[in-house]
């Protein structure tokens, strides 16, 4: 072995050796149980950063883990490439706005620049050795994925699981599309809570609200029935202020008494409290809205105007006309869409609904047959079942996704499907050939695409598409922030389709931070390097230690100096290796030998580490299996085991050639299953120096393809004595320390308390403890 590790070269090899040889090619006629992982497509919306690296390597640990425990391991790798986010990166990338183009030509666009970007995720991912078969890859675009999709639509239309209609929808004016509840998000935002006098029987009954801009939309007020202020105002009418009209006045027992004023102006649509009290109270539409985020033309005073703009001005009119008794400036939550940040709208529209309330509680209990890591992730799905207010919208007026295989009938308005054998089909291009029922031949195509949710929430359908029965898969992975939406669109679609849970273990990863309560994002410029160039420049295998240093499920912080202690590690397994080898040379693995006391504790103690490390590794933390191998390698083998057999190693004729044998045979053991274990965190090292020394022995093409030890009896007595030569050899380190002697020095007599039953070892021992303490006499003292 070389003097240096060169991680530049040696890494680039062992990718190399790996894809010619085709270590992880899945086979599902090979031995073992399969073992599958549905693994998050990474959605094609730009770069990769710190948390992609942190959250996708985890997982592919386990895949190795799993793969050494003797399991068939399918593994497959997609991107999630249609819809919202990559058209935005599209339009970010080009410098253009995709309503500028025709659809044809905006998305030929996508399509290159998802396949340049797929190109570079990919060439990412082999960098960090990732042991994915490709062949298995797949992108939520492509034909096979859009029959799927579309397949899987049409069986919902049978079930009578999916609907089209006119009604309220959640619309984001700045991306011109619906879009669903799961992709909500919230932020503080500056308002000003205003109010103002509606006329009832000529006294003013105040109301109180920060969308006054709404107000030619309001359709009545509403109280609280056991609100005695208003009891009396119930059933009569109140005249809007500017714009004289009346609406009535209607109690509802979901209003809050002690908002405002207590009484709410209800217009179409405000909130989601306004959509459902027009749908429940059975109340007119007043158009106010557009889908483009200005106010209708015909709406008086503020017409044409930006929502923002309008709000501003009516304040002004309502001060200027003595109909403003006292505004409030507030901070408030408002409703934003995830992906652009900006304020949601709720305006009507004809949407697709995938009916989702109305089977609550076999969402909540799919969860309970679910295993989650971490377990109290499960509560943050259960919070969000049961907060659901919405059927899932799945369409999107957008260009670049899966089409829905519906036309509508010119006359009557009708839909009509599209036969299995026509898919994948895109309606826009291909005339309905048919007949309505009701005798029209024309027909106009569904110009709506399906969210991409709606593709991506069928990835374990998809990866069945080689005709493997996979359901429930034996993992999914992802991190905590899509559990509403990836996780529960999973589970929706499969109890739908297969009757049965996704997956049977959920790992659940955190974030990694650039500093306090910030995320690592592609929007935010915090990442102090590109995963690339930091794998340039530090290694995939020191890159890959780092990542399994958390507990799973909880975030974590990122910064260029958090990977020292990776790098001194990686030095010090290159170093502690090529000792090692030097004196494996000659090592004779035919026949076991009878193992010396020490011998027998080290192999012990790394059984007892293996058996750790698997019941962590099997409850898919990472952090801990590591740690617990970390214990073993820097205490017990680099620190004592081999400070204690290294003269038995290099003087076998002064320790005896029979004991040097002993001394080989632990050191081969311990240090090959401490490379096995690390082999699921840092593939590269490992395989290279199992390539240099161990394969001659072990017959096996790849470290990766060897199979952990299963020892389910340890000798505690062994690891009994194992942890007294430790505190032995501590205590002299410390008292040279203590004298600033060298630790060389020579010392008169150690002295040792141990249990009877130890005694016949240490003495077994002596030679071992005085070379590597220098003593002239151990004198030993039974307890």
């Amino acid at each position: 072995m070389e003097k240096r590790y060169n991680f530049a070269q040696i890494e680039k090899q062992m990718q190399e050796f790996w894809e010619e040889e085709q270590i992880y090619k899945f086979d599902p006629d090979a031995q073992g149980e399969i073992y599958s992982i549905d693994t998050p497509p990474p959605t094609v919306s730009g770069n990769m950063h710190v948390g992609h690296l942190f959250s996708y390597t985890q997982a592919e640990m386990i895949a190795r883990f799993r793969r050494m425990q003797g399991y068939n391991v399918f593994y497959p790798f997609g991107f999630d490439d249609n819809g919202l986010p990559t058209e935005r990166l599209v339009e970010r990338d080009e410098g253009i706005r995709a309503k500028d183009f025709s659809r044809s030509a905006f998305i030929n666009k996508c399509k290159q620049t998802t396949k340049n970007y797929e190109t570079e995720f990919k060439k990412f991912w082999r960098t960090m050795g990732f042991s994915v078969d490709w062949s298995t890859q797949y992108e939520t675009i492509n034909d096979d994925v859009r029959k799927i999709s579309q397949l899987l639509f049409l069986e919902l239309v049978q079930k009578e699981k999916t609907y089209v209609k006119e009604s309220p929808v959640l619309w984001c004016t700045e991306c011109q599309t619906s879009i669903a509840q799961a992709e909500l998000d919230t932020a503080d935002n500056e308002s000003t809570f205003i109010y103002i006098p509606f006329m009832v029987e000529g006294n003013p009954l105040y109301v109180a609200t920060t969308r006054p801009e709404l107000l030619y939309g309001c359709v009545c007020l509403f109280v609280h029935p056991d609100d005695e202020r208003y009891t009396s105002y119930i059933g009569k009418n109140a005249q809007i202020p500017l714009y004289d009209y009346e609406v009535p006045i209607l109690a509802d027992d979901t209003v809050g008494i002690d908002k405002g004023t207590g009484v709410v102006m209800c217009a179409t649509f405000g909130d989601s409290s306004d959509a459902k009290w027009y749908a429940e109270h059975a109340l007119p539409y007043r158009k106010v809205i557009l889908a483009d985020g200005t106010l209708d033309k015909d709406v008086p005073f503020i017409g044409e105007l930006t929502v923002h703009a309008a709000r501003k001005e009516i304040i002004r009119l309502l001060d200027e006309s003595n109909l403003l008794q006292k505004s409030e400036n507030i901070i408030h939550a408002v409703a934003i869409h995830e992906r652009c940040r900006k304020e949601i709208e709720i305006i009507p529209s004809r949407q697709w609904y995938i009916d989702i309330l109305s089977e609550k509680e076999r969402f909540l209990d799919a969860a309970n047959q679910i295993n989650w890591y971490p377990a109290y992730m499960k509560n943050r799905y259960i919070a969000w079942v049961e907060n659901l207010k919405w059927d899932w919208c799945i369409s999107r007026q957008r260009y670049f996704g899966v089409p829905f295989p519906v036309w509508y009938c010119n006359h009557c308005g009708k839909a009509s499907f599209a036969k299995a054998e026509q898919l994948p089909v895109n309606p826009l291009e291909t005339p309905y050939k048919g007949t309505c029922d009701c005798g029209c031949k024309e027909f106009t195509p569904e110009s709506a695409v399906f969210d991409t949710w709606a593709t991506s929430s069928l990835t374990p359908q998809i990866h069945e598409r080689f005709g493997l029965k996979l359901t429930p898969m034996g993992m999914r992975t992802h991190a905590h922030e899509i559990i509403r939406t990836w996780t529960f669109y999973t589970i929706v679609r499969s109890l739908y389709h297969t009757g049965d849970i996704p997956w049977k273990d959920l790992m659940i990863n955190g974030f990694v931070l650039a500093k306090k309560g910030e995320k690592i994002s592609k929007s935010k410029e915090n990442s102090e390097m590109e995963p690339e160039a930091l794998v340039a420049a530090h290694s995939a295998d020191v890159l890959r230690y780092w990542s399994a240093n958390a507990r799973l499920g909880t975030d974590t912080f990122f910064a260029i100096d958090e990977l020292t202690i990776a790098k001194r590690f990686i030095t010090k397994l290159w170093n502690a290796s090529k000792f090692a080898i030097s004196h494996l040379q000659d090592i004779d693995l035919s026949e076991k030998p009878q193992l010396l006391p020490v011998d027998r504790w080290i192999v012990e103690r790394t059984n007892e580490t293996i058996k750790k490390a698997t019941v962590w590794l099997n409850e898919y933390e990472i952090g801990s299996a590591r740690h617990e191998l970390d214990e073993l390698f820097w205490k017990d083998f680099c620190d004592n085991y081999i400070e204690i057999v290294k003269s038995r190693l290099y003087k076998p004729e002064l320790h005896g050639y029979v004991e040097r044998r002993s001394g080989q045979y632990a050191l081969y053991y311990s240090l090959l299953n401490i490379l096995k274990m690390y082999a699921v965190y840092i593939p590269h090292i490992t395989e290279y120096i199992y390539q240099q020394f161990f394969k001659q022995h072990e017959k096996t093409a790849s470290v990766h393809l060897l199979k952990w030890e299963k020892n389910e009896h340890l000798n505690d007595d062994f690891l009994e004595f194992g942890e007294t030569i430790k505190e032995v050899i501590s205590a002299m380190r410390k008292n040279k320390s203590d004298k600033n002697l060298s630790i060389r020095a020579e010392i008169d007599v150690i002295e040792i308390r141990t249990v009877s039953k130890h005694l016949e070892w240490f003495k077994q021992t002596e030679k071992d403890l005085k070379a590597c303490s220098n003593a002239k006499v151990i004198q030993y003292i039974s307890k």
